[in-house]
């Protein structure tokens, strides 16, 4: 701004401070410690002061850029945190305020971002939410801060994060998306190993906490498409692309991968590896570890035993797995049979294959949850007698955590569901999936607010997260009395899957507990034309709340609106 017009720009900033800025910081008993340029450094002696202060400055700018032209709008970072500090000659330093400068360079325009202490000390003193950012590497602080994007009631900025591609800054560490390995195979039969491979390289970058990985479900949208580096940066925002691809011919194998900047466009990394079938494992391995080299991430002994791959699994096994996988993805009866009867074979060869007993499970559980069994209590204890052996087998391995982490959640175990699924996150902090069963967990134990910043989390690990993804927010979005903030994520979602009778049964009760009768029923509509056979009652039954009244909550919107319940 200053480059297009100095004076203009100036004299706009200069009003901001003297007649927004400036009065809020003496309001709240804010002291300007210095000014640096554009930006200003203030001690406040109350967490809730400086927050507030914070807040009402982010809507002030707001209000006082709504009729500017957004090329011109001046906008405002902040980043704030709690810690001791060391003053000196009326400057302070220490980590305290060096964490609170790189929180306010992390923070989006318009934004205010704070650490976890900030978070958990304001509690619920304010009328905000937080929107968990993960893990941040800052510049120069030893340790990973937690970081937490207040959410404004009242601005552009209040509802939960709903990514959108072309919306993303960058993260504070590397960051990488690797793209679906393109089958030179000649037979499409053969997808599913190129896939695979992919997955697995996803896998085991998702295990470094130094690394920002992308989740399969955004990276594979642009499979099959032309691909534009740049593009899919800023869609995932990320730094970092890798492509590749696989050719499968008897008993040989080539693979080649290639990694870009996805800012400048320009070649970081690229090799060919051409070895026998039976050594694919290590050419996963090698792969994984030049991305490492050329990330310049430096691993621990500890990382690097974790990518070693400690198991022997025959490679036989390995390409039935990948294709119990790919089906066991589809969540379908007869997907989940195929899956079943593929895993069936691969663990004939390799007994102890932990993933492919859990592989298993998930696809028995997903039965369960849909109502596909005959004998429900059997089935679930099935379930969780075979996704506890999986762990057993391999401790290490964190697919096995997350479906028993899942298991033990349908099972109504809600602790020791949490310590899986921490035990998931600890060998796999870039865990997308890992992340949503956190707040699926968080969700049914009662503390929705937290399901809504994990939820947060997880779609900036997954930016083209699943529909799904919409309902899970709008449950919590309802436990929270935001009723028209559930609405909106209701209709996103039955934008994209107008047959979700779930959601149309969950915009019933909001509505009714809105006061929107005739809205409500006609939801209710929905529901029965979709589903005739849906049953609140098998509802109420299954869903593992630790607390019955978190159902009864969404029952008594129904009520309000007069429908049967």
């Amino acid at each position: 701004l200053m480059g297009a017009d100095e004076e203009g720009t100036l004299r706009a900033l200069t009003a901001h401070r003297r007649e927004l800025i400036d009065p809020k910081f003496a309001e709240h008993r804010g002291r300007i410690v210095k000014t640096t340029g554009d930006g200003v450094l203030v001690e406040f002696a109350s967490v809730v002061d400086a927050v507030r202060c914070a807040v009402e400055i982010q809507r002030g700018i707001v209000e006082r850029n709504a009729n500017i032209p957004p090329d011109k709008r001046i906008e405002f970072r902040v980043g704030i945190n709690v810690g001791d500090i060391i003053i000196q000659g009326g400057d302070i330093f220490g980590d305290g305020v060096n964490i609170a400068a790189r929180l306010e360079g992390i923070a989006e325009p318009g934004s205010i971002c704070v650490s976890r202490t900030v978070r958990d000390q304001i509690g619920n003193r304010l009328d905000i939410s937080f929107a968990n950012l993960g893990e941040q590497t800052l510049k120069n602080i030893a340790q990973a801060v937690r970081a937490f994007r207040v959410e404004l009631a009242g601005t552009p900025a209040a509802s939960p994060l709903l990514a959108r591609p072309g919306a993303l800054l960058l993260p504070d560490r590397p960051s990488i998306a690797v793209l679906a390995f393109n089958n030179m195979s000649g037979d499409p039969e053969q997808e599913y190993f190129s896939d695979g491979i992919s997955e697995d390289i996803i896998t085991d970058l998702s295990k470094l906490s130094e690394l920002h990985v992308i989740a399969r479900n955004s990276t594979f949208t642009y499979k099959g498409k032309p691909v534009d580096v740049k593009q899919v940066g800023r869609e995932l925002g990320v730094r970092y692309v890798l492509e590749g691809s696989v050719r499968k011919a008897g008993n040989r194998v080539r693979v080649t991968g290639q990694l870009i900047d996805a800012v400048s466009g320009t070649h970081i990394w690229a090799d060919r590896f051409d070895r026998d079938l039976t050594d694919i494992f290590a050419v996963q391995d090698e792969l994984t570890q030049e991305i490492i080299s050329a990330l310049k991430v430096k691993l621990t002994p500890e990382q690097k035993g974790r990518l070693a791959r400690k198991n022997t699994i025959d490679v036989e096994a390995y390409n039935l797995f990948l294709r119990a996988r790919e089906q066991a993805l589809l969540l379908t009866k007869s997907n989940n049979v195929e899956a079943r009867s593929l895993l069936g074979r691969a663990i004939a060869i390799n007994p102890d294959f932990a993933a492919a007993h859990a592989c298993v499970a998930f696809t028995h559980l997903n039965d369960y949850i849909m109502g596909r069994v005959d004998v429900p209590e059997r089935s679930l204890q099935t379930v969780l007698e075979i996704a506890e052996r999986a762990v057993s087998m391999d401790e290490e391995d964190p697919y096995a955590h997350f479906v028993f982490s899942l298991t033990l959640l349908w099972h109504r175990e809600h602790d020791r569901a949490l310590a899986e699924v921490q035990r998931c996150l600890a060998l796999a902090p870039s865990s997308a999936e890992g992340n949503l069963e956190l707040s699926s967990i968080q969700y049914y134990s009662g503390d929705a607010r937290g399901a809504v910043d994990t939820i947060n989390a997880y779609m900036r690990l997954d930016p083209l997260y699943r529909e799904i993804t919409l309902y899970f927010l709008a449950q919590a979005q309802l436990s929270l009395g935001l009723f028209d903030e559930a609405v909106i994520t209701l209709k996103r979602r039955l934008e994209r899957n107008p047959n979700s009778e779930t959601s149309y049964a969950l915009l019933a009760s909001c509505y009714g507990h809105l006061g929107r009768m005739a809205e409500s029923r006609a939801a209710w509509a929905e529901v029965m034309k979709i589903a005739p056979d849906f049953s609140l009652e098998r509802r109420r039954r299954i869903l593992p709340f630790r607390n019955p009244d978190m159902f009864e909550h969404r029952l008594e919107g129904m009520r309000k609106a007069g429908l049967p319940v």
